[in-house]
């Protein structure tokens, strides 16, 4: 290998454990944004796993992993959230290069590292002895004291902490139970996010990106409404196992169909040629409230019988 290759190679390796540390770090020791923060954690793998290859690229993540456990001192459970992350990057990589559908391409990826999330979170439960459900009930509600302690810090009134305080049992017995859903959703969100983020600078680099097509004429599978009717079902009935299990999918299917509202959006703020800063403006607003959010969800499940974007009327006149 040239020695002028192989000095750009090892620039590159160094530049990506470097932006992946950085971004961890910030997730890591600021709260607010380092939440955000966290969804960029794949990128960086993505961009130079597919830059590098599948031997050289895997360093990255290798050594990413390596100073976060000298940062953490021990394996954590917030350890093992950010593996995933680094893997849906590397995964997400692989998938690409197959030149899969968009579908099958975050299908196959969040797959994989909802698997493999699930085999590390047993792995480290027999590693310190601890009981699955105790392990994910213990992270919970310390993570609800976190939250609790961030909201005093930002001046939330008195009256509100305390109210949240009282209900910490309930909010944490509901969380436990709908946290597959909660893995899956927030493995699926981040794993779109990841390809949306990535085709720019794929394309500014000229690395190969698959044709996903116009992504705000994307549409769920229709059979996935019966999915929707059938968890809903399942919540009426008098057994709280099969509750459980109708809630967990119903919140997973909303996180498709909250997919299906935003190209919705997408699809006219391009059609009416909306500004990029107020397009940025509104994007932002969706994220932040919550009965946006739910609007979004809702226009994307009923679409299937409204065809808001006159898909069929639109192919025709092309």
């Amino acid at each position: 290998m040239p020695q002028t290759v192989q000095r750009d190679m090892t620039k590159d390796i160094v530049s990506g454990i470097a932006i992946t540390t950085f971004i961890v770090a910030v997730s890591m020791y600021i709260p607010i944004l380092g939440f955000f923060c966290a969804l960029f954690i794949p990128l960086p793998i993505l961009f130079y796993r597919s830059k590098l290859g599948r031997k050289t690229g895997v360093i990255i993540p290798v050594f990413t992993v390596i100073v976060m456990v000298i940062m953490f001192g021990r394996i954590t459970i917030d350890m093992l959230i950010f593996v995933e992350l680094l893997f849906i990057g590397f995964m997400l990589s692989e998938f690409i290069e197959l030149n899969l559908s968009i579908e099958k391409t975050v299908l196959y990826t969040c797959g994989t590292v909802v698997i493999s999330g699930f085999l590390g979170l047993i792995f480290y439960s027999n590693v310190y002895s601890i009981g699955l459900y105790a392990l994910v009930s213990e992270y919970i509600a310390k993570n609800l004291e976190i939250t609790i302690s961030l909201y005093k810090n930002m001046g939330m009134p008195e009256e509100n902490i305390h109210m949240i305080s009282n209900s910490l049992d309930h909010i944490q017995y509901v969380l436990v139970r709908i946290i597959p859903a909660l893995f899956i959703a927030s493995t699926v969100f981040v794993t779109w996010a990841s390809l949306l983020l990535a085709k720019p600078i794929f394309r500014a680099k000229a690395l190969f990106y698959p044709e996903f097509g116009q992504l705000n004429l994307w549409k769920a599978p229709e059979p996935l409404v019966w999915g929707v009717i059938g968890c809903g079902l399942l919540l009426f009935l008098p057994v709280n196992a099969l509750k459980m299990i109708g809630l967990n999918g119903i919140l997973v299917f909303l996180t498709i169909y909250f997919f299906q509202g935003i190209a919705i959006v997408s699809f006219y703020f391009e059609k009416k040629r909306f500004p990029r800063v107020l397009r940025f403006f509104l994007y932002s607003l969706i994220a932040l409230q919550q009965v946006l959010l739910f609007l979004i969800v809702t226009l994307g499940f009923f679409d299937m019988w409204l065809n808001l974007r006159k898909l069929e009327t639109d192919r025709d006149e092309t």
